[in-house]
């Protein structure tokens, strides 16, 4: 039987076509709102899978407008109730329900406090949109598994879309157009030797570096969460200042390697783990002593790991059923965690 994760992975193409179609106008609105703010400073609200969505905003916006990005901690106005000065920067939220009471008093907060608010939610009446300036609708659509997939992915597509036409970026707003053909593309991605690796693994390592990194942590949740396999990521850097001490031999690591400037430094790391003995796996590059897995080439390298997100999606959720897990119900979560 299809689970609802399968089902909402292989949505993807057609959830980012209609947000990019559908939201055009709330984008540039945004946008317009955020040249005329000219932030100094974006603050991002958000918490699990949105989380990792606003560190991929992050590098994507220091790497194209070169502003500094922050995550601020929600509980700063939940639990501690200190005001922020926020002043010519922007706050942007990202929450697929928008309704976590956190998560909404921080975009209060920050609006209190002088920040252009924009959210970036599923859901457009939800309390987070409501408490925000401006609203970006994923348009997803009902996301049943408990594992977020397509809203994920298209919290990203919507802050690449949105940096695009604030910059005013012309290739990047082609690339991020052209990504309902690239999410196609990477549902057929055949990662079968990983899977054959990870089947009966405890543990493993996500490695990435920029964007990658955020969809390292992303996936690393997603093996928590959907397959009982305890994960983590790291930057390919920082996993050489003191984690990689328990890499030895069979030790699985997966390293997401995409065509820009810090892949040299991903392909190194990856080989220095294999000569630790580790089985390593990278994607769409060659590393010494490591298996290569495919990757959708000639990509944006802004928009490549988001592909590499959707292609992993489809993997993991298989995994799952491989290991003997239901993807759509891990144990002891729900679809929507309201925390204060």
């Amino acid at each position: 039987m299809t689970s609802h994760m399968a089902r909402e992975v292989a949505e993807i193409p057609e959830a980012a076509a209609r947000f990019l179609s559908q939201s055009r106008p709330a984008l540039q609105s945004a946008a317009a709102a955020m040249r005329a703010t000219d932030p100094r400073l974006i603050v991002t609200v958000a918490r699990g899978s949105s989380d990792h969505a606003a560190t991929y905003l992050k590098y994507a916006a220091e790497l194209v407008a070169g502003i500094p990005v922050a995550s601020v901690g929600p509980s700063v106005a939940s639990v501690y109730r200190r005001p922020l000065r926020l002043a010519q920067s922007a706050c942007i939220g990202i929450s697929q329900s928008g309704r976590s009471p956190d998560i909404v008093e921080m975009m209060h907060a920050a609006g209190a406090g002088g920040a252009l608010s924009v959210a970036i939610t599923n859901f457009a009446d939800s309390p987070m949109a409501t408490a925000s300036a401006h609203r970006l609708p994923l348009l997803a659509g009902v996301e049943q598994s408990v594992a977020a997939t397509k809203t994920f992915v298209t919290s990203v597509v919507a802050a690449l879309a949105l940096i695009a036409e604030w910059q005013d970026d012309a290739p990047l707003r082609a690339a991020v157009d052209a990504l309902p053909q690239a999410f196609a593309q990477a549902l057929s991605l055949d990662w079968s030797p990983l899977a054959a690796r990870l089947t009966r693994a405890q543990s493993a390592y996500i490695l990435g570096r920029g964007p990658a990194f955020a969809i390292a942590s992303e996936a690393a949740l997603k093996l928590k969460e959907t397959c009982g396999l305890h994960a983590e990521a790291y930057s390919a850097a920082e996993v050489l200042h003191g984690p990689s001490a328990i890499v030895q031999a069979g030790f699985p690591v997966l390293a997401l390697a995409v065509d820009d400037a810090a892949q040299a430094g991903v392909i190194e790391t990856a080989e220095r783990l294999a000569a630790q003995g580790a089985d390593v796996f990278i994607t769409g590059a060659t590393a010494k002593g490591a298996t290569t897995l495919p990757a959708v080439a000639g990509l944006h390298p802004l928009t490549a790991p988001i592909v590499l997100a959707t292609g992993f999606y489809a993997f993991v959720e298989s995994l799952a059923r491989r290991r003997g897990f239901d993807p759509d119900t891990p144990p002891h979560l729900r679809k929507v965690t309201e925390t204060i």
